[in-house]
């Protein structure tokens, strides 16, 4: 009986060389191929133009850190409470990617997909792109549901992102369908909502990483890899400058007993 063979196009080992991709690791890839680039040729298995790089390295950048947002706070608290395990303390702040935090940049990118998909032929025209907007977000509110990349808590009047990774899109020629009804979104809502909401940062990438053709799929998995990074960075800021434990303290000497609250 003859041995199973599982297939891949990604890394393979012999004796005396690594290949990834089809190239060898050692002389093809490595101080040749950045990080981001090479993530991007791993998802999509082709390898991307230098501004489809640039699209995707400028996604990364927007989401790698945003302060002390919950997963760099449960990323310091895990350290803190298990500093031997960094990788425990690195998988606790990613376990808080949700619909919250960092989840947004797949549901803005499925969500505009969907819409598209729906359409016979794309808008032509800032005119067409509103009025394909308005139906949306007229829809949405009719469904009494958000419209995934509307609104930030602390970014009132306007994600700084939003527009630079706009203009590096429009730089590059890559202002896809997905950015095209994400900015009409961006224009129209106000008339239906009765009040004006910023684009977010994380809906915007979530729609240049569409337009860039990743999988639908994994664009949280992006946006996680993304935040990797970040999560190092405050942990090595944790090393120098450490917080958790007056975060810890914080709670832990300020709780007060009150009587039990039992579920109806």
């Amino acid at each position: 009986m003859a041995d199973p063979a599982y297939e891949t196009a990604l890394g393979a080992s012999t004796k005396d060389k690594i290949t990834l991709l089809g190239h060898d690791l050692a002389e093809d890839v490595m101080g040749t191929v950045g990080f981001g680039e090479l993530a991007f040729w791993l998802a999509t298995q082709r390898r991307p133009s230098p501004g489809e790089t640039r699209v995707f390295e400028a996604v990364l950048a927007a989401l790698a850190d945003h302060g002390f947002t919950p997963t760099a706070i449960v990323t310091r608290l895990t350290y803190l409470s298990a500093p031997d395990s960094v990788q425990g303390a690195l998988a606790a702040g990613l376990l808080g990617g949700g619909s919250r935090f960092l989840g947004v940049t797949e549901d803005c990118g499925r969500f505009l997909h969907d819409v598209l998909s729906e359409v016979d032929t794309l808008p032509d025209g800032d005119g067409g792109w509103d009025a394909l907007a308005l139906e949306t977000v007229e829809k949405r509110r009719a469904e009494r549901k958000f419209v995934p990349g509307l609104g930030h808590h602390v970014h009132k009047d306007g994600d700084p992102r939003t527009p630079r990774l706009f203009a590096i899109a429009d730089e590059e020629g890559l202002r896809g369908p997905h950015l095209e009804l994400f900015a009409a979104i961006g224009r129209v809502h106000p008339r239906v909502l009765g009040k004006t909401l910023p684009l977010n940062g994380a809906g915007v990438c979530g729609a240049a990483l569409a337009d860039l053709g990743l999988p639908l799929q994994l664009l949280r998995g992006f946006a996680l890899l993304a935040r990797t990074a970040g999560l190092i960075g405050q942990l090595a800021e944790e090393l120098r400058h450490p917080v958790a434990n007056d975060i810890f303290l914080s709670v832990d000497l300020n709780n007060r007993s009150v009587p039990p609250d039992p579920h109806a």
